[in-house]
């Protein structure tokens, strides 16, 4: 699939309680904050990305670039389902994503992705799709999931998650086996930074 119809969703809405602090601006090995180093790693691999936010958030209190392309929840989230049908919600019905064909999951704390993993899973995607890395026999992230999916996605409530969704259509499901072990590598704890 051509990127350009590809948007890159970096999901940095949640809570991280288990982290002590907002993980987001927690500084990786090198000073920067770990939401702004996997929205640049992700802005190395693909075009269109952007950071999914609370709705009273902006970029800059994560080391953003104040004109990073921004798509914000309303209210507090009651888990990653809820926050993926809202954005999904909002692809579905504004007329900025029509052109858009596959959208990658990509979780805002999963920095060390390799650039080559997500040309892989862009090779691919399309509408009818749903695509995800494999290393080692182990799913992992990001997930593109085609346009024909995105109305399901719309509909997830509380902590029901994109696995719902590929249960549902595991034969429009599609692993790419990678040699990235870092599709399956997020930050959890402080101790994980120490990659």
């Amino acid at each position: 699939m051509n990127s350009d119809r590809v948007i890159v969703l970096v999901m940095a809405a949640g809570h991280g309680r288990r982290f002590g602090s907002d993980k987001r601006t927690a500084l990786l090995p090198g000073g920067k904050p770990l939401l702004a180093s996997t929205v640049a790693q992700a802005q190395k691999a693909l075009p269109h990305v952007y950071a999914v936010l609370k709705e009273d958030e902006q970029p800059e209190a994560f080391g953003l670039p104040p004109e990073t392309p921004c798509i914000r929840l309303a209210g507090t989230s009651a888990g990653l389902g809820e926050s993926l049908a809202h954005v999904f919600g909002r692809l579905i019905h504004d007329p900025r994503f029509a052109t858009f064909q596959s959208a990658f999951v990509w979780l805002g704390d999963m920095p060390w992705i390799e650039i080559v993993t997500c040309h892989q899973i862009l090779a691919a995607a399309d509408s009818h799709r749903i695509v995800r890395p494999c290393h080692a026999g182990k799913p992992g992230h990001p997930v593109g999931f085609g346009r024909d999916f995105w109305p399901e996605l719309a509909g997830l409530k509380g902590l029901e998650g994109g696995r719902t969704i590929i249960a549902r259509n595991k034969t429009h499901c599609v692993e790419v086996n990678v040699a990235d072990g870092n599709i399956n590598v997020d930050i959890d704890v402080p101790a994980d930074i120490d990659h």
